[in-house]
């Protein structure tokens, strides 16, 4: 059996913790989504500050790379058209 690189070895190991860090800031996008959506279905007054939270993380994860700048804009401007149609039909 071949001998794997040093540089090889250290590829691995980095992008493994790369994969744990963007899996830890995907999952928490998508809580913050979840929550948003709760919220906002149950006219919550807090949905808006949820709302605000869930850009926020969004932007984050773009920003970092993480998800693409497009797909962090289609996903805040469908959660803010949502937000929007419910706060129209209170």
């Amino acid at each position: 059996m071949a001998k794997k690189s040093s540089s090889a070895e250290k590829r691995h190991r980095k992008s493994e913790e790369r994969r744990l860090r963007n899996k830890s800031t995907k999952s928490a996008v998508k809580t913050s989504v979840k929550k948003f959506i709760v919220l906002a279905h149950k006219k919550d007054p807090e949905a808006e500050a949820a709302l605000k939270e869930m850009i926020k993380k969004i932007d984050t994860a773009a920003g970092k790379g993480i998800i693409t700048k497009n797909a962090a804009a289609r996903k805040k401007s469908r959660m803010q058209r949502y937000f929007n149609g419910i706060k129209a039909a209170q």
